[in-house]
Order: C-alpha cells, then sequence, then structure tokens
C-alpha cells in the first residue's frame, strides 16, 4: 500500500511537540527545539530505524489514534510528517510528534520511508 504525505508537518503539529517536549525539558528549551524543527529541512528515514532509535514500543492497532491514522492510509489521504528531536544526553530519538502516525504505517511497512524533520 503506497502511503501519502504532506509535504510539511502542519501547524498544530508544532504546538503538539511543545507540548509534549515541554514535559521532558523546561519551556525555553522546548521553544528553542521547536523553533529549530520549524527551520529544518525535510529528510526521511525507515519506519524500523526511527523505532530503533527511539527505544519506543509499538502500539497496537487497538489503539484509536492509530486506527484513525489507519483509517487515513487506506482512505489514500496525506499525512504529516513527523518531528524528531536527537536527545544527545539520553542517547535517545525523541518523536516530539507523530508517534501514532508512525505506528499505524509501522503496521503496512516496516521498511517504510518517513519524511520529517529533525534536530
Amino acid at each position: 500500500m503506497k502511503i501519502d504525505w504532506l509535504g510539511k508537518p502542519q501547524k498544530h503539529d508544532y504546538s503538539a511537540a511543545l507540548s509534549y517536549l515541554s514535559l521532558t525539558m523546561d519551556a525555553a528549551s522546548a521553544k528553542a527545539v521547536v523553533a529549530k524543527l520549524k527551520d529544518a529541512e525535510m529528510t526521511a528515514f525507515a519506519a524500523k530505524n526511527i523505532f530503533r532509535a527511539s527505544g519506543l514500543s509499538l502500539l497496537g492497532v487497538s489503539n484509536s489514534h492509530v486506527e484513525k491514522d489507519i483509517a487515513t492510509i487506506v482512505a489514500d489521504e496525506k499525512l504529516s510528517p513527523l518531528l524528531l528531536f536527537r536527545d544527545r544526553v539520553a542517547g535517545k530519538l525523541v518523536i516530539a510528534d507523530g508517534y501514532h502516525r508512525l505506528c499505524a504505517v509501522y503496521k503496512f511497512d516496516e521498511d517504510a520511508r518517513i519524511p520529517c524533520k529533525i534536530v
């Protein structure tokens, strides 16, 4: 199944990333990361490599957000790219926004190239 992507993240993805990052760092640092994400170039990585670098578990298809994103893929609608942050202190990749989309894509193709911005 072909998965279609928007050319860039949606505006609300950045506010979602800020909300999430604010849980793991102070507000000023989170804002600085999001500002860098806004300026970052688009790139792409394989779904399986994003999972491996993040250390996160794959959410099951019974998750309502994953189900919604699967329905988007099946309907041949476009998904928003992921927003990623390299936490060099923890040595992990942080999925600042797009975890559910990543899980939905992985269900179809673990080798799928996922468009994203990364800082």
